[in-house]
Order: C-alpha cells, then structure tokens, then sequence
C-alpha cells in the first residue's frame, strides 16, 4: 500500500552528448528541475561524452554511492553510431523494466508519430539503484518526468510505485 507521506530519494542526473554544455543543456535541466520541484534532491548532475566506458564508468560510480537511489540519463537512446547509452548500461543491470520503454514510446507516439520507434528508452534496477534512460529532446524528457518518472517516484501514488520498492531492491 503507498505511503500517506512524501519521501524525497537522491538523484543523479546525466547528460549523454558530445555538443551540450551546462549552459546549453536543457533536457539535463528539465529533468533535475522536476526533480526537484517534486521534492526529491539532485545530488548529482554531469555532462558524458557519447563514448561507452566514459558512461559506463559514471554509471558504476552512481549505481555505487549510496545516497543515490535514481540515475536519470538523457540523449544517446536513439539508433545512431554514436548512441550506446543502453549498451553502457547493460552489463550493470540487475532487472530490466520494460514496461517503462513500452509506456513511454505509446505515449510518444501521440506526440511524435510513428518516429517513436527510433527510441531506445528504458529503465532498469540495478544492483539497489533505479535508472531512467531517457532521449536527448526537451520533449521527450518532459514527456517522460511528467507522465512516467516523477509520478513514480512518489510514495503517495497508488496503486503502487517504485519510491515503495526501493527498500527492497
């Protein structure tokens, strides 16, 4: 059963590109100011290269500090070349969620059509940490914390939600 009061969880936020900066990086923004205006804390937010160890390693060193509970990665989640934020993440996950990929790209296709497909977003636990591999667009990271994340990352939310889980993961 949801709990009756918040819980705020630690976060990490981290953008996957080889163009954004801090000053440019609006989707890294979006993500950490919903974050927040949720009530949850943004203990970490870092800017990635498109480059698998480089991911990799900043994924470990999250799935590893404590106080972090949820990863939320944007951009490299699309199908070219240079996009291997999934294939960074794989070797670490525990349990693959798919639901969260399938939700997101239905809910996208509203928005964006049939382009949706070229969408590799997911989510996974691993090891006691949750991560959100999100696109790179403003849209898609808003349509993703508003409709998916920041709704389940909230203890109240009934019927059940993944802020409950984190104890025992």
């Amino acid at each position: 059963m949801p709990r009756a009061d918040f819980v705020p969880l630690g976060c990490a936020v981290v953008t996957v590109s080889d163009t954004r900066t801090e000053q440019t990086d609006r989707s890294g923004a979006l993500v950490a100011e919903r974050l927040e205006q949720a009530g949850h804390r943004v203990l970490r937010r870092q800017i990635v290269r498109d480059d698998r160890p480089s991911i990799q390693a900043i994924f470990e060193a999250l799935r590893a500090d404590t106080a972090v509970s949820v990863v939320i990665s944007t951009g490299g989640t699309g199908i070219t070349r240079r996009d291997v934020t999934p294939e960074a993440l794989a070797p670490l996950v525990t349990k693959p969620i798919p639901g969260f990929g399938e939700l997101f790209r239905h809910l996208s296709y509203a928005e964006i059509g049939t382009a949706t497909i070229q969408s590799r977003a997911e989510a996974a636990v691993c090891d006691t940490t949750l991560f959100f591999l999100l696109p790179g667009s403003t849209g898609a990271c808003r349509l993703a914390m508003d409709a998916i994340v920041v709704p389940q990352l909230d203890a109240r939310s009934a019927p059940c939600n993944f802020a409950e889980l984190l104890p025992r993961l």
